[in-house]
């Protein structure tokens, strides 16, 4: 039996995401049979001492300050992109450009043209795509759509969902990047785009939205401790009210000035048999109702992860045992792998980021003109 091939891998971006992609590779290739053998070649920052210092802690061969030296590494065969939003086109057509395969942090570019050039680039080079929603790869998402598919809460009827953080909560956190409009909005291009992802995932594509945007904090420091401030145009927090092309109804809320919560990624679906009920604090369980269950004890049951949740069981041999938010990264990497050695695309592919892309867009269209937009 020959040895696999190597797959080299390039990461653009060496700050939490940048880490966290690094490791979901890392640990891929611990606890997966994958198709590939991992080489994490080259990583690039804005620095070459930030570049460097990423290298000796996650593991790659070399580091540099300019990432377009990745694309002609011929060593390199994915781009994996975890930069401010504003650098994914444009890092990501040239990738494509040169061959790569191409793994995006979320969203996937500030507005829907962007986004649709990005994916007619990478469907017309053949090249695989990925963009980090790893939120949908907890083998409880898995199992949640697996009971939704399968009709055992009946037809769905409503969904609602919330993403929620609080790290823009202190007014003095300064101006940055994620303000800047151009980027494509604020807490609900930055954040919302994954309770977007799981609504789409979960009950099916959204048909139509109403909405509103709320600017909480209307200026910020220019700077840490400056007292000059500059004006915030983009949102604190959104909320909308959503019709999904099957007929069900929900809303979904993003924030992240949610003072005390750190992840909160919670939904709440509701089918004529049943409901389920899942939040992100507490990745390692679900709940479900059935209303077939005996009337004396009827209730709301909580399953706890474990090997009988496909892929927990390559982490753990032992239920209750608890995978974590890098793991959900490292079931990611695994399909986006699996899609590159010939299977089918992953299902949060660039034409995926289009897609929510498309829904963020018609959700702040609805905002300035308080009516139902189509999707």
């Amino acid at each position: 039996m020959g040895s696999k091939r190597k797959l080299g891998i390039g990461l653009i971006g060496t700050g939490f995401m940048g880490k966290a992609h690094a490791l979901g590779f890392t640990i891929a290739a611990r606890v997966f049979d994958l198709p590939f053998e991992l080489d994490l070649v080259s990583v690039a920052d804005v620095t070459v001492e930030s570049a460097e210092r990423a290298r000796g802690q996650l593991g790659f061969r070399k580091a540099t300050a300019d990432w377009r030296e990745l694309l002609t590494d011929p060593d390199i065969d994915i781009i994996d992109i975890t930069t401010p939003n504003l650098l994914h086109k444009e890092m990501a057509l040239a990738a494509i450009a040169h061959g790569k395969h191409v793994y995006c942090e979320k969203p996937l570019a500030p507005t829907v043209a962007e986004c649709r050039e990005m994916v007619e680039a990478a469907e017309k080079a053949g090249v695989v795509t990925q963009v980090g929603f790893n939120y949908l790869k907890n083998p409880l998402i898995f199992l949640a759509k697996d009971i939704i598919e399968s009709g055992e809460i009946g037809e769905i009827r409503s969904m609602r969902g919330i993403h929620a953080e609080d790290f823009m909560a202190d007014a003095q956190v300064p101006w940055g990047w994620r303000l800047n409009p151009a980027s494509g909005g604020g807490a609900l291009a930055d954040i919302g785009s994954h309770i977007i992802a799981s609504m789409r995932h979960l009950v099916g594509p959204i048909k139509q939205v109403l909405a509103e945007t709320i600017i909480q904090i209307p200026e910020r420091p220019v700077s840490a401790g400056s007292s000059e401030t500059r004006a915030v145009e983009v949102d604190d927090i959104t909320r909308a009210f959503v019709r999904f092309e099957n007929g069900a109804t929900g809303s979904f809320e993003a924030s992240w000035i949610a003072t005390g919560r750190k992840m909160q990624h919670d939904f709440e679906i509701y089918g004529s048999k049943g409901s389920i009920v899942f939040t992100q604090e507490r990745l390692n369980e679900i709940r479900l109702y059935k209303t077939g269950d005996d009337i004396r004890t009827r209730g709301f049951r909580t399953i706890w992860a474990g090997p009988e949740h496909p892929p927990y069981g390559a982490f753990c041999v032992a239920p209750g045992h608890q995978i974590g938010f890098n793991d959900l990264k490292a079931i990611e990497v695994k399909e986006f792998l699996d899609a590159i050695a010939g299977g089918k695309s992953p299902s949060t592919d660039f034409r995926e980021g289009y897609e929510v892309q498309k829904v963020l867009s018609a959700t702040y269209q609805s905002a300035k003109t308080n009516e139902w937009v189509r999707i």
